[in-house]
């Protein structure tokens, strides 16, 4: 897929098809992430690949936390329900990968290595969508508590999550809602 052809048809994806993606694609898909540029060469990218087992543990944290958010006027039969739809959601991912990025040095390479590592997820999904494969780059509460960073072995000191991706094979593709580039263009003298 030529390189303009994945930036335009490219979308976030929502619903999979229940197949996981099988790791060497997971592996290739993400070998494109690293190539994105990154001053000083500080590779600040990390990835981190959800087993089964994990996901499980964060499926059932994740019925937790949408429970928790929930309005305290919703009665019990419907708080157990949306429980259970939060955590069908979860588990409706075939893959999940989390994508954390190293904090070291000062303020200004932290901000910097961050930016590399957005850079690395715009790549890993344009591999992924020139691949078959769809991915949707989610955060939130999950994503920041320190029993996550825990669960995947991930040291909250040293890097920081900047997001999970949930991917597989798309089961719906969305219609494109982008305003035209000159809305965001500014022009100086």
């Amino acid at each position: 897929m030529d390189v303009k052809d994945a930036i335009l048809s490219r979308r976030t994806i929502f619903k999979f098809k229940p197949e996981p993606v099988p790791n060497d694609v997971i592996e290739q898909v993400f070998s494109f992430g690293i190539w994105a540029p990154n001053h000083h060469v500080t590779e600040p990218w990390r990835f981190t690949v959800i087993g089964e087992e994990t996901k499980l543990t964060l499926a059932d944290r994740y019925r937790e936390i949408k429970i928790e958010d929930t309005p305290d006027h919703v009665d019990a039969e419907n708080l157990a329900k949306i429980g259970e739809l939060a955590y069908e959601k979860f588990m409706s991912k075939p893959t999940i990968i989390a994508v954390s990025c190293l904090q070291e040095g000062d303020e200004q390479r932290m901000r910097e290595d961050y930016a590399a590592a957005c850079c690395a997820v715009q790549n890993v999904q344009l591999a992924a969508w020139d691949a078959g494969v769809g991915m949707q780059w989610s955060t939130g509460r999950i994503t920041m508590e320190e029993q996550t960073y825990q669960l995947l072995g991930i040291d909250s000191s040293q890097e920081y999550i900047i997001g999970f991706f949930y991917t597989g094979y798309p089961a719906d593709i969305s219609e494109p809602k982008r305003q035209p580039a000159g809305e965001f263009i500014r022009w100086v003298a």
